[in-house]
C-alpha cells in the first residue's frame, strides 16, 4: 500500500491502516481550542498524516519562514524518526505521540544554559503522561521515559532537542518526542520498548494524552525561562533528580572510542551531567553528548 501524502490530517482520508478503529486520528480542531489561546506558548498546531521525521520538517520550516517560536508539529505516522547519535525508529500508525515544537529561549536564557531543554521535556512529559495515562513514568538520564511492564523497566519514548535557526537568524531550539502509547507486543521493534498500554494504562487516548505532555511542557518552560534558566531556581533541577531512575544505580557509560567508565550515578549537577561516583569515590560528570550508551553495571 503507498503511504498518504505527508499533509494536513485528514480524518477522512485512506482506509486500512488509517481506519482502525482502536487508534482513532488526532483531532486537530480541539487540540488547537484547547491549546492555542490568547496566554499560551503555543502559537499554531498542525497533524501531519504521515512525515519522515517531525524534527526535520519543523527544522526546514523555521529556516524558511514558514514556523515561528511556539509551533507545533505532530504526525500520525513518522516513518523516519530518530533520537540521539543518528539513531532511528518508526512504529505503527496512530500508536503513538510523535511531535516538535519550536522553541526560542533567548535573549532571556544564556545558551550555555538550553543543554537543559531535553531533560526540561522529560520532566514535562513523564508528569503530563502519569497524570493523564495513570501509570508511573520515570525518566532514564538523559533523554529517554521508562515504564514498567510485567516487573521489568521498559523505554517508553525518547526526547531530541537540535539548534536551528529561524529565517531571521534568531537562535532557536526544535524539540521532539516520541512515545510510545498503544504498542501491542508483537509491534514492539526492540525487546526492551514499552508501551503506555502495555503498562496497563487505563487511558490511551492521544488527544488527552498530547494535551496533558504540551501544557506541561509550556509550564516548566515558562518556569525555566522566567528564572533565566536557571534549573536550581526554577525548580527544574530538583524535579529531574526526583523523578530520575538512573540516579542511585550502578551504570556503565559506554564512551566514544570504546572506552567505558562505571560506579554509581550520584546526581546531576548544575549543567544536567550525570555525576558518576567509581569505586575508589572519584566523582566524574558526563554529558550526553560525551557518551554513545548509558547502561545498568551489575557490578
Amino acid at each position: 500500500m503507498t503511504p498518504p501524502p505527508s499533509g494536513p490530517y485528514d480524518p477522512s482520508g485512506p482506509s486500512g491502516r488509517w481506519s482502525d478503529l482502536e487508534r482513532p486520528p488526532l483531532n486537530p480542531a480541539a487540540l488547537r481550542r484547547a491549546l492555542i489561546t490568547e496566554d499560551s506558548l503555543w502559537t499554531r498546531l498542525e497533524v501531519a498524516e504521515v512525515t519522515g521525521s517531525t524534527n526535520a520538517d519543523l527544522r526546514e520550516r523555521a529556516r524558511r519562514g514558514h514556523a515561528a517560536a511556539g509551533a507545533v508539529l505532530a504526525a500520525e505516522e513518522q516513518t523516519q524518526g530518530r533520537g540521539r547519535l543518528g539513531r532511528t525508529w518508526n512504529a505503527p500508525a496512530r500508536s503513538g505521540l510523535f511531535c516538535s515544537v519550536l522553541l526560542t529561549p533567548g535573549p532571556a536564557v544564556p545558551e550555555d544554559r538550553w543543554g537543559w531543554l531535553p531533560l526540561l521535556a522529560g520532566v514535562a512529559a513523564a508528569s503530563g503522561l502519569s497524570r493523564v495515562a495513570g501509570v508511573e513514568v520515570a525518566l532514564k538520564w538523559p533523554n529517554d521515559l521508562l515504564v514498567t511492564v510485567g516487573g521489568t523497566e521498559r523505554k517508553l519514548g525518547g526526547i531530541l532537542a537540535e539548534r536551528t535557526a529561524l529565517a531571521d537568524g534568531t537562535a532557536a531550539v526544535v524539540l521532539g518526542m516520541g512515545i510510545n502509547v498503544s504498542l501491542r507486543a508483537d509491534e514492539l521493534p526492540v525487546a526492551q520498548a514499552g508501551s503506555l498500554l502495555l503498562a496497563g494504562a487505563p487511558v490511551t487516548d492521544r488527544d488527552p494524552l498530547l494535551r496533558a505532555v504540551l501544557r506541561a511542557l509550556a509550564d516548566w518552560y515558562e518556569r525555566w525561562t522566567a528564572e533565566g534558566g536557571d534549573p536550581a531556581a526554577s525548580g527544574l533541577l530538583e524535579a529531574y533528580a526526583s523523578g530520575c531512575s538512573t540516579l542511585g544505580r550502578r551504570v556503565r557509560a559506554l564512551l566514544p572510542g570504546g572506552d567505558e567508565l562505571r560506579g554509581e550515578a550520584v546526581a546531576l549537577d548544575g549543567d544536567g551531567r550525570l555525576v558518576i561516583a567509581s569505586a575508589q569515590g572519584v566523582q566524574q560528570p558526563v554529558a550526553a553528548a560525551d557518551i554513545v550508551h548509558l547502561r545498568p553495571d551489575a557490578g
